[in-house]
Order: C-alpha cells, then sequence, then structure tokens
C-alpha cells in the first residue's frame, strides 16, 4: 500500500508498459463479444512523430482503452506505411551524402535492398516512439504496408479491377515532380499564391500586317503551342477564326480556333494552346485533334523540339525566351500577377504538367457505394461538416493516377512481352506470355502509388484476400481517427475499397482530429521552429500529462493552441492524483470492508460523491461515445481535483482521523470513490492511474488496463443530499472569500452568523461540517444582520455573515478597499475605451480583442465585489 512520496512517472512508464506486454492485455479477449476495431493510421517511416502524431495516437488510445474496459472485444492495430516518394527522396539524399552516388547508379535491387535496411531501422524508432506515449496497440498483429500479405491484397486488387476495366493505361497529362522524378495525384499537389507575372506577347497574323495578343505566365511553353483560341461567341476576335499566326521564335504555323473553354473577358480572349503541357489545352488538344508536341524532359530541361533552347532547364529557357522575345519585337509588356502555382508535397518543387502514358483508375463508378455510405449515414463524420467536404469531392472524383516512376513501393503487376507487345496482367508473375508463350517478358518498372496499398489497410491487415479469422472477427472496422487533409489521400479512397471489394464500409465513424498550433495561431512548421517534440515533452513531464493536455484541448472542429507551458498544470494534476491517494492509503491501513452498508448510514458528504461520482462516469461515457474527448477530460479533472480532493476529503479527515463506525464507513466510500476515479482516469492517464489502482486495499482483477469500467448507478443519485452540499460549499466559500478580500490569513479562525429567511435546518444539522471546511469558532443565529460584518451568502431561506469587526481596522480597510475600487474603475474604463475603438476591432489579433473582452468582464466582476464589502463595512 505504500506508493512513495513522490510522483515519478519515467519508472511508471518504464515498469507498466513491460507489465502490459507481458500480460499481452494488449491483445483482444472477449472473443465472441461485440467488438471494437480501430487501425492505426500508419505513421510514414521518413522521420519521428510530430505532436499532431501524438494527438491522433492518444486518441485512439483513449478510446481503445475505454471500449476494452467496457467488454468489448478490443483490437487496435498497429503498422507504418512505406510513404514511397518520401522514402525514397530521403534515401537518396542520405545516399548522395554518404556515398556520392545517385539512385541510377545503383542496380534497382542493391537501391531498394538499402531502403529497406532504412525502412527496418525508422520503423524501430517509430515503434519506440508509439511505445513512449503508452499506445496500447496490439504489437502480435503489427503491420507494414510493402509487407508479403499486403503485397497480395495490393496485387489482387489491382488484377481484379484491371480485368473489370476500372484500371486502364493512357496517355494523359499527369502532374510530374522533376526533383522526385515521378508523377503526384491531384491531391498530391499544393497550390501556393505566388507573385508572378503575365508576359504580353505578339503573335503575327501569316499574309497580313497585323497580329494579336497573347498572355502567359510560362512563355517557355510557347515552343509547344499548336493553336490559339478563343470563344466562339467573342464578338472583338470572331473574324479571326480559321486564320493562322506565326509562332514567334519558332516561325511555326499555327491555327487559331474556336473553342468554349476559353474566357473572353480574360486579357484579349486569345489563348495559347500547348496541349502537351496543360490539362485544360490537353481536353482541348483532344476535341479538336491538335498535335501534341512536348517540349520538356522528365527533369524539366528543354528537348530536341525547343530548337536552341534544347538542354536548358525551364526556368533559364524562359529568361532566354523573354530577352529574344524582347530583341525581335515581340514582347509587348510585362505585368505583375499573382497566381497558384503548383507544388509537389514532399520536397516543394514547383510540379511541371507532363504528358506520358500512365496507369490510372477509373473512379467514378467506385465512387457511387462510397458516397452512398455517407449519405446514408452508414458512416458518420465528427465534427459533422466534414461531411459536406468529402461528398462536394466524391462529386466532382477525377480518375486516379496511381503509377509512380519510383522503384521504392509495390511493382505494378504488369508484365509486358518484348516478342509480342502483349500487356500480362497477374498476381504471381508469369512464366510466359499469355498471348504467344514467349518467355520474353519484362515487368512494368513503375510502382504504384503509396495510398493504393494504404486504400486496402481495414481489411488488408486482417489476413485478406484469405478469409481469416481476423477478418471474420473484427471487419469492418469501428472508427478512425485521422487529420482533414488526408480525407481525400485515404479516408475516400478506403471508403471505395471497402465497399468494392467487402461488400462494406471499412469503419462506421471518422473522427477528424484538431489541428494542433502553437500559442499564437500559428501552424507548426521547421522554419519557424515552432514545433513541439512530444519525446520532449515526456522527457520533462511524462506521459500521462502529455497525453491528458492534448485531450483536454481537444474540442471537436477547434484548432488547439499549444507550447511547452500548457503540460504544467496537467502535470500538477498528476501530482494531485497521487498525494491523495496517498493519503488515502494511510488512513486506510486499519481498512476494514462493510458489506452491507446502508444508505442511511452515510453522511452528506458521501452522499454528494457518490453522486457526483456517478454524474462524472456518465459524462465521461457520452463523452467518449460522441468523440467529445475535452467534455470527458474536464469531467474527470473537475471531479478528481475540486470535488474529491478539494471537498470530499477535507470534509471527511474529522472522520478519518476518529475511530468506531463513522470511520469504516468513510474509509469504504473513500475507497470506493477512489476505486472508481482512477478506473475513468485510466484511458487518459493510464501509468498514475495503474500505480495507484493497483495499491488499493480492494479485491481487484489483475490489471487496471483489463478491469471492468465504472457503471452509472441510478441508486446512489442522492439528489437532495447533493443540492444541500451545495449549499454548503457556497456558504464556505463565501466565508473564504470574505477572509481573503478582507485579508484575513485562511488559518485564522472566525465565527459565523447566520439570519433565518424560511429555513436554516441545515446549518444547524451540518455545523461541525461547516466549522470543519471554513475554519470557524462558533456558528450563532441572529435577527439582523450585525455590524462590520461581510455577508457571505444568500439564498431564499437564509443568509451568512462573517462578524469582521474584532479581526480588522475597519477604517484603514475602508481607505484600502476605496483604492482598490479606484483601481478597478480605471481598468474597467481602460478596456471599455478599447473596446470600443473600431480599429481595434478590426485590426488587432484575435487573441488581443478576447484578452481585452476577458479583462474588462473580470475587472466588472471584481468591482462589483469589492464595492459590495465597501458598502457592508
Amino acid at each position: 500500500m505504500d506508493i512513495g512520496k513522490r510522483y515519478t512517472p519515467h519508472e511508471l512508464e518504464n515498469k507498466w508498459y513491460k507489465i502490459w506486454q507481458d500480460k499481452r492485455a494488449f491483445e483482444p479477449n472477449n472473443k465472441g463479444k461485440e467488438s471494437f476495431t480501430i487501425v492505426i493510421p500508419p505513421p510514414n517511416i521518413t522521420g519521428k512523430l510530430h505532436v499532431g502524431h501524438a494527438l491522433n495516437i492518444t486518441l485512439q488510445d483513449i478510446l481503445t482503452r475505454y471500449y476494452r474496459m467496457k467488454g468489448y472485444d478490443t483490437l487496435w492495430l498497429p503498422g507504418e506505411d512505406h510513404a514511397g516518394i518520401a522514402t525514397q527522396h530521403v534515401v537518396e539524399k542520405h545516399l548522395r551524402a554518404t556515398e556520392g552516388k545517385r539512385r541510377e547508379e545503383y542496380d534497382r535491387e542493391d537501391f531498394v535492398g538499402r531502403v529497406w535496411d532504412w525502412a527496418n531501422e525508422y520503423r524501430d524508432h517509430i515503434r519506440e516512439q508509439i511505445k513512449g506515449l503508452g499506445a496500447s496497440v496490439d504489437w502480435s498483429r503489427e503491420r507494414f504496408t510493402l509487407d508479403e500479405g499486403l503485397n497480395e491484397a495490393v496485387n489482387k486488387v489491382f488484377v481484379q479491377l484491371y480485368n473489370e476495366g476500372l484500371i486502364y493505361r493512357g496517355k494523359y497529362i499527369v502532374n510530374w515532380c522533376p526533383s522526385c522524378g515521378t508523377v503526384l495525384a491531384d491531391d498530391e499537389v499544393e497550390h501556393e499564391d505566388e507573385n508572378g507575372h503575365l508576359w504580353n506577347i505578339k503573335y503575327p497574323i501569316k499574309d497580313e500586317d497585323d497580329f494579336i495578343v497573347i498572355a502567359t505566365t510560362r512563355p517557355e511553353t510557347m515552343l509547344g503551342d499548336v493553336a490559339v483560341a478563343v470563344h466562339p461567341s467573342d464578338e472583338r476576335n470572331k473574324d479571326k477564326i480559321g486564320k493562322k499566326v506565326i509562332l514567334p521564335l519558332i516561325g511555326r504555323e499555327i491555327e487559331i480556333i474556336a473553342d468554349p473553354y476559353v474566357d473572353p473577358e480574360f486579357g484579349t480572349g486569345f489563348v495559347k494552346i500547348t496541349p502537351a503541357h496543360d490539362p485544360n489545352d490537353y481536353q482541348i488538344g483532344i476535341r479538336h485533334d491538335l498535335e501534341q508536341i512536348q517540349i520538356m524532359d522528365e527533369h524539366a530541361k528543354i528537348n530536341e523540339n525547343g530548337g536552341i533552347y534544347k538542354g536548358l532547364d525551364r526556368y533559364e529557357a524562359r529568361k532566354k525566351i523573354v530577352q529574344d522575345l524582347e530583341e525581335q519585337g515581340y514582347l509587348v509588356e510585362i505585368q505583375d500577377h499573382k497566381h497558384a502555382v503548383g507544388h509537389c508535397y514532399r520536397c516543394n518543387t514547383t510540379v511541371e504538367p507532363f504528358l506520358m502514358d500512365q496507369w490510372f483508375v477509373k473512379v467514378k463508378p467506385l465512387a457511387e457505394e462510397a458516397i452512398k455510405a455517407v449519405e446514408n449515414n452508414d458512416i458518420n463524420f465528427y465534427p459533422e461538416r466534414y461531411k459536406k467536404v468529402y461528398l462536394n469531392w466524391m462529386n466532382e472524383i477525377r480518375d486516379w493516377c496511381i503509377s509512380r516512376q519510383l522503384w521504392w513501393g509495390h511493382r505494378i503487376p504488369v508484365w509486358y512481352c518484348d516478342d509480342c507487345g502483349e500487356i500480362n496482367v497477374s498476381e504471381k508473375a508469369p512464366d510466359k506470355c499469355q498471348k504467344c508463350g514467349s518467355k520474353n517478358l519484362i515487368q512494368d518498372s513503375d510502382v504504384l502509388d503509396t495510398w493504393f496499398s494504404s486504400a486496402l489497410w481495414p481489411f488488408s491487415t486482417l489476413g485478406w484476400p484469405n478469409k481469416t479469422e481476423d477478418v471474420e472477427r473484427f471487419y469492418p472496422t469501428t472508427t478512425l481517427i485521422t487529420a482533414f487533409d488526408i480525407i481525400f489521400f485515404w479516408v475516400a479512397r478506403m471508403i471505395m475499397m471497402g465497399e468494392k471489394f467487402m461488400d462494406n464500409k471499412p469503419f462506421s465513424n471518422v473522427y477528424i482530429t484538431p489541428l494542433v498550433r502553437d500559442k499564437k495561431g500559428r501552424k507548426m512548421s521547421k522554419s519557424l521552429g515552432n514545433g513541439i517534440d512530444p519525446l520532449e515533452i515526456i522527457k520533462e513531464f511524462g506521459a500521462d500529462p502529455l497525453r491528458f493536455t492534448l485531450a483536454i484541448l481537444a474540442a471537436q472542429g477547434r484548432d488547439i493552441k499549444l507550447d511547452n507551458k500548457s503540460f504544467e498544470p496537467y502535470s500538477k494534476f498528476a501530482n494531485k492524483i497521487w498525494n491523495a491517494t496517498r493519503f488515502a492509503l494511510l488512513n486506510l491501513k486499519d481498512f476494514e470492508k462493510l458489506d452491507n452498508m446502508a444508505f442511511e448510514q452515510l453522511k452528506v458528504e458521501d452522499k454528494w460523491i457518490l453522486t457526483r461520482m456517478n454524474r462524472t462516469i456518465k459524462i465521461v461515457d457520452k463523452a467518449l461515445e460522441t468523440f467529445n474527448f475535452n467534455h470527458g477530460a474536464k469531467a474527470i479533472y473537475d471531479f478528481v481535483w475540486s470535488e474529491l480532493c478539494d471537498w470530499y476529503i477535507e470534509s471527511v479527515k474529522p472522520r478519518l482521523f476518529s475511530e468506531g463506525e463513522d470511520k469504516k464507513i468513510a474509509q469504504n466510500v473513500i475507497l470506493h470513490v477512489f476505486d472508481n476515479a482512477l478506473r475513468l482516469l485510466h484511458p487518459f492517464m493510464p501509468y498514475v492511474s495503474e500505480e495507484l489502482w493497483q495499491a488499493l486495499p480492494i479485491e481487484k482483477e489483475e490489471l487496471l488496463i483489463t478491469s471492468h469500467w465504472p457503471e452509472y448507478d441510478e441508486e446512489t443519485v442522492f439528489e437532495n443530499d447533493e443540492n444541500l452540499y451545495i449549499k454548503i460549499m457556497e456558504s464556505v466559500r463565501g466565508i473564504r472569500n470574505v477572509k481573503a478580500e478582507m485579508n484575513i490569513p485562511s488559518s485564522k479562525k472566525t465565527d459565523m452568523m447566520y439570519k433565518e429567511l424560511k429555513d436554516s435546518s441545515w446549518i444547524d444539522l451540518n455545523k461541525n461540517l461547516i466549522k470543519n471546511l471554513a475554519n470557524i469558532d462558533n456558528i450563532n443565529k441572529v435577527s439582523i444582520k450585525p455590524d462590520k460584518s461581510g455577508t457571505a451568502f444568500v439564498d431564499e431561506n437564509v443568509e451568512v455573515y462573517v462578524p469582521l469587526g474584532e479581526l480588522i481596522d475597519v477604517d484603514a480597510e475602508k481607505e484600502r478597499l476605496t483604492k482598490k475600487i479606484d483601481k478597478l474603475e480605471l481598468e474597467v474604463q481602460k478596456m471599455n475605451k478599447k473596446l470600443s475603438n473600431k480599429n481595434f476591432i478590426e485590426k488587432a489579433d484575435p487573441e488581443v480583442v478576447e484578452d481585452a473582452k476577458r479583462r474588462l468582464e473580470e475587472g466588472q466582476y471584481q468591482l462589483g465585489k469589492v464595492k459590495k464589502l465597501y458598502e457592508e463595512l
């Protein structure tokens, strides 16, 4: 029962995580019961976890521990993502730094082997970080998006979709990253507004002494122009349709065509058409059967179609082209122009639209069931507004480019016959060509988009395509907790694949985590240096305070503002729980369990704390079932810190220090309450709760983590006693406040007087309790309010006073309070003036405005209190 004088988080973390694992506490142990399943959003193996990951993992663990204690067959399945583009980019960079060689200088097998070595090392790092957060994941079922079982699932899905005509290969404009050397899906391109230019260029009309003016943001692409387009109804330029112009610098004749895509209000109404380097131009080119001239290679350098500019980088070519246009008299003007530019989400390189053969998924047919699942509320989003975000995107969804020009990833299961050109699509490497029987087969060199394998995560991790027990037992999963920025990358694709291949939704609930920002509301980033390393926080405060801080700040739909000081209050909370439990244990050494304790034996404070405990159980249940983690955490915090520690313990101290039946009842109640409080706390603060619970002298299951969750008991909700104790609390608070305002030390005993208005029996019945809590000597009934007394409490039944004449120098206090009133009035006047200033409201940071409002409200409240005290003196 001796837990030691100090709370030492790191000792508890090392001790209990090992015990939980050794006892296999993280594995599902309620087979046959209703399941609760989460598959972890697999972290990329490219680096260490940040505070956003810590939030995500904490919230998943809270739910997992909660439902495990509720008796569900609970599985939280861990794993990691191979992160194709990001991992290859990092490893290539590492090899250039350490060995001075580029990827192309290795053979493919050697390079992939090196990436595997790197991946295995970093997977170990990820595991240790997840363990450090106290995550109760089932490590026996850990998966990796490139492991053998998932590769089998990926190949099966690819082949089936191909055979159904839902995967195809075609030439298309794709987003190309010249740095990573691969195509990117639309979702992987991040658009940022940049200050650029509009170059206005003359295009001479053939056989006429006239010209048209074209405006472009990328003059280098004019090398691939094959037409100029105008809107069919553009009256200004209608007469130009069908004429030809001479492409400056190149001399190629190109036709002026009509197409409804063109915005006649933009610029001169003429748009250059470069089908191989712009997705909209590509569509126009298809409609008009235009030539597709590619003028760049995969490194974004001008190729042989660029004439004298061949070999120049795209930006070097731009500079030279603009110079030549000016020298040859084609450049009309350069205008400043702000526009959105696409960047690679991994390396931030400007993306180049590029025409090439790629593999695509025809997504529209897959999207139909995935849309219905959300529209019909088979899948619910929390907060609900993300439902609309999801549906808007799904209804406008475009085909998904799934091939990537990488070596690291799931190799596309396609083999080309070198003799007859047949495309062989197979789950396993074929021995010969299915058409001609040739053994000269070459596998497609590309790999699949990382999100392709991740889309299968909810069922591939359970053993699909094999009919495993885990698939039957845990699919569909229950809840997905993830970030808003991968709703399109991942959430939507999991729903589509689950509906397609499992004929069922992959999960019932999608909870979108808040975004963690710094204390100024800025997004955390390396460049700002404002990030928070969760492992450093754990070193300083421990895992439990980190987890509780993140949970109590996780309000649905509201960003979290965080700095290192945010964790201090909940470190103190852990200490408070420790010290309170230690106090209880020291007073339970002679504990004797009472099997038949009657309600009538309970005191008002006992009935109040049992009622508050039951109300807290109900609040936490509802909070966790509706993903209001902050409500649950706050309810536990208020109950443990204020109600249990500050009020109930103080109320029962005299009984615990006495002898006899009253002491036994107090011991039984306090033990029961601590038992349930630590159970409630466990999902949020698993280490400290397990350590303290183990020390309680109760009949218990082996571990708290696998014990039962406390149940709401309506029979022990005593509403009348709850209201009575609240009156006692309010009167005690009032007495304490009067003493504090009058500079009377809290340790100094005072008297209390009360005037009966209707019924004061509750005071007579609870005199000893009030004396103990308020540090009162005598309690006397009076007919009128005494002179030189402060009012502590008033309701319809009674008025409570604190006599002050003997305790203070009234004149000196009046002088002190006058100065305080003057100071508070100045503060209120200052805040009122500031908040009535329109410029301040419109221009100041929202945080500053809110702070001013808070200061005004607090000032007004304090001013009212001090004025009332002055009047009473």
